[in-house]
This record gives C-alpha cells, structure tokens and sequence, in this order.
C-alpha cells in the first residue's frame, strides 16, 4: 500500500530511504540530538532553559509523530542509564532527572514528538504559519506535561511563576526558528528534487 505525499515526513521525502534499520538510525540519531541541544542550558529555579524542546520540536516535525516520539522515548531510556552530559548539565544524572521536577517536561517530550510529528505528517510543517501553530500545540503540551508535575516540588500558587512565564520568551523563538527552518527546507526540497 502506498502512502500519500501529505503523510510523508521531510526525512522520508528527502532521503527515500525505509527499514527498520534506518527507522533505529534516525530514532537514536534525535535522541542524541535533543541530548546535544539539552547541553545548551542554564539553571533558574528547579526547572532549566536549554535547547531540547527545539530539537524535540524538529524531532516530531523532521521524522513523523512514531519516530519522533520513539526518539524521545529513547532520550529518556539512554538517560535513565545515568550516562553523563545526556540530560541538561547541572542536574542530577539518571532515573533521578526521571522523578525530579524536570520530569513532566521530559516525560512529555514524548507527547510534543508524537504531536507536531501528526501535525506534519498532515503537511503542517510545509508553511510558516501552520508550522508556527504546529509548534505552539507541541509548547502546549509540553507545559500541560511539564507544569502538573512541577506542581509537586513548588509552593502552591507559583508553578507558571516557575514553570512558565521565565520560559515563553526563549520557547516563542525556538517556535520562530522551527516554523521558518522547516518550510525553508521543504522549499530547497522541491526546488533540489525537481
């Protein structure tokens, strides 16, 4: 059976390449990429500002909701070996990280792949506002995650104190750049393959 172009992931168009092999490829290749980008990272509170949720955002978008969340899933099991500089710098290593604060954000990265990788499978990561939107559900369910579990280690009332409002900032750029990034890349794309 054949699949329709509108459900092929960027990867699948720009390297035409299948099996289980190359599947595991791309899978551990993102999990080792959201763990570079967790090594952009600095400490304000109980919960970092790094750069994973970009590279959780293109994980999604670039390999498709299974892959991409399959990616993460595979972050969060290399990490929860203790492997050290896998998790953003400066926190505790392994299962720790996996019950800390930080937890529902990491936990939930699975979520956001999974999402923006359904989003993009849908042709939502081919245009700047539809990527944009794209990203902004993955950043909505990422603090869906994130913020119910922080709830747990902070003082009543102050989780978006915590959690949130120092974080928007940083998270609408990194939607920016994955919302100009990948319709960019679909355009070279088709300019390249035509």
């Amino acid at each position: 059976m054949k699949t329709s172009t509108a459900r092929l992931t960027f990867m699948d168009v720009a390297l035409a390449r299948t099996g289980l092999l190359w599947d595991a490829v791309l899978v551990v290749g993102f999990a080792c990429l959201t763990a570079a980008f967790a090594q952009i990272s600095f400490w304000i509170g109980p919960v970092p500002v790094t750069g994973q949720t970009f590279a959780v955002l293109l994980a999604g978008a670039l390999l498709g909701s299974r892959r991409g969340a399959l990616s993460q899933l595979s972050y969060l099991a290399i990490g929860a070996t203790g492997i050290p500089y896998w998790f953003a710098f400066g926190g505790p290593p392994g299962i720790a990280r996996l019950v800390g604060p930080t937890a529902g954000y990491l936990v939930g990265f699975v979520a956001v792949a999974f999402v923006v990788g359904w989003l993009a499978e849908r042709g939502w990561d081919r245009r700047v506002w539809t990527a944009a939107l794209a990203m902004l559900a993955g950043d909505a369910v990422l603090y869906i995650f994130g913020l119910s579990w922080l709830a747990h280690f902070v003082p009543q009332g102050t989780v978006l104190q915590t959690g949130l409002y120092p974080f928007i900032i940083g998270d609408l750029i990194k939607i920016a750049a994955a919302a100009l990034v990948l319709p960019s890349g679909w355009l070279l794309l088709r300019r390249f393959k035509s």
